[in-house]
């Protein structure tokens, strides 16, 4: 008898020798080889790689509750389901001829893809990959199809999202994922680029490109419709050429302010999120992309586009002034906060290399080497709202 229970243990602990937990891994897109690095945050490295993930040119993901798969979102239209930990592809589709991102519903069980050819979103089975749902971005009277931009996840099992060509903002409610109920809001300003929802998931609120101002639908009370904020924000100042669109799902909030980029202009924006006015500008050095607050929100940390992205800046939040300047390399793309945020990762890609910074010292404290990398994921991302 005892020697059989000793088997039984010795069984058990030989099908648990590999397991590991989950939530200090992440993902680097490394967009010109159409692959994704594994990384972990506990020692800083890199545990492999998964290739042939198609056009990671604009490339995003979002992850599974449990923190194994991610879900790879091209631009070729490729969606991915990959397992984090064991390395390697679950099942991969095309979907579409152009796509620009993607979310995961709260329950996690529906993937949903934002499109630009054809425009619309298209909502995917998590597990197997199937198709449960295609939502045409169509507008107007001639029924044309719009690129869909900013979708995002909401409580309540939906998805917002916005119409670049139509000017609309719709949320689609998937309770039953079989019929979709969509409710759309028209006539929110000129060309909506990008959007972001609140980490309490109440405020949507898409930038506009074809006008100063930003479009604002309340989740909470939708009956009162949108409303614009920080209207006319560039009235009367020279515009500059746009060289890259801003990243407002990069947003930053810190105490009852966010910070956002101003497109074209060299500036972060500061709202005061109790009534949704501008509280002041800070002058920084390029336009920026991402605006990205440190978990405890103590400061900012703002990275640029051509020709000033071999750059990060540092904002405190208290004081609203630059604190530090860093040059981390060529072509700073992207950055993650580990969970607790001791530490940011970034992006170098013209440097194939990625780099990890102390953010109380601002010293760099390895890096090594990736494939012209951009986006970087980590799990923690399963548990937040909109990311």
């Amino acid at each position: 008898m005892l020697r059989s229970i000793l088997l039984i243990i010795a069984f058990v602990l030989s099908q648990n020798a590999g397991a590991r937990g989950t939530g200090d891994l992440g993902i680097v897109i490394e967009r010109a080889d159409g692959s994704v690095q594994i990384i972990e945050t506990s020692t800083n490295s890199s545990l492999g790689r998964i290739e042939g993930l198609g056009d990671l040119s604009h490339a995003s993901a979002v992850y599974s509750r449990d923190e194994q798969f991610a879900y790879i979102f091209g631009r070729d239209g490729g969606l991915t389901k990959i397992d984090i930990v064991n390395k390697k592809i679950i099942k991969r589709i095309m979907q579409s001829g152009n796509s620009i991102g993607g979310a995961i519903s709260q329950d996690g069980r529906l993937i949903a893809v934002s499109n630009y050819k054809p425009g619309g979103v298209k909502i995917f089975d998590a597990e197997t990959l199937a198709l449960v749902a295609d939502i045409p971005a169509t507008y107007g009277n001639d029924g044309l199809l719009s690129k869909v931009i900013g979708l995002v996840d909401a409580p309540g099992q939906k998805f917002i999202f916005s119409l670049w060509d139509g000017d609309e903002i719709w949320v689609a409610d998937l309770s039953d994922s079989s019929k979709p109920k969509i409710t759309k809001f028209k006539n929110i300003g000129r060309n909506p680029y990008d959007a972001l929802i609140t980490p309490d998931g109440r405020y949507y609120i898409a930038g506009l490109f074809g006008e100063d101002g930003m479009a604002m639908l309340d989740l909470w009370n939708l009956d009162a419709g949108v409303k614009r904020i920080l209207d006319g924000y560039g009235k009367g100042e020279k515009k500059l050429p746009v060289y890259k669109m801003p990243h407002l799902e990069g947003w930053a909030i810190a105490g009852h302010f966010a910070f956002v980029p101003a497109v074209g202009r060299h500036e972060v924006l500061v709202i005061n999120t109790l009534d949704w006015t501008e509280a002041g500008r800070i002058k920084v050095h390029g336009q920026p992309v991402f605006v990205m607050a440190r978990p405890d929100g103590r400061n900012i940390w703002v990275n640029f586009a051509v020709p000033n992205n071999d750059t990060l800046q540092v904002i405190d939040t208290q004081s609203l002034k630059i604190i530090k300047t860093l040059t981390p390399g060529k072509g700073v793309l992207h950055m993650e906060f580990e969970p607790r945020g001791g530490q940011v990762w970034a992006s170098v890609r013209d440097e194939d290399r990625l780099a990890v910074f102390n953010t109380e010292t601002f010293e760099q404290l390895v890096t090594f080497d990736a494939k012209k990398p951009s986006g970087i994921f980590f799990t923690s991302r399963a548990h937040r709202i909109g990311l």
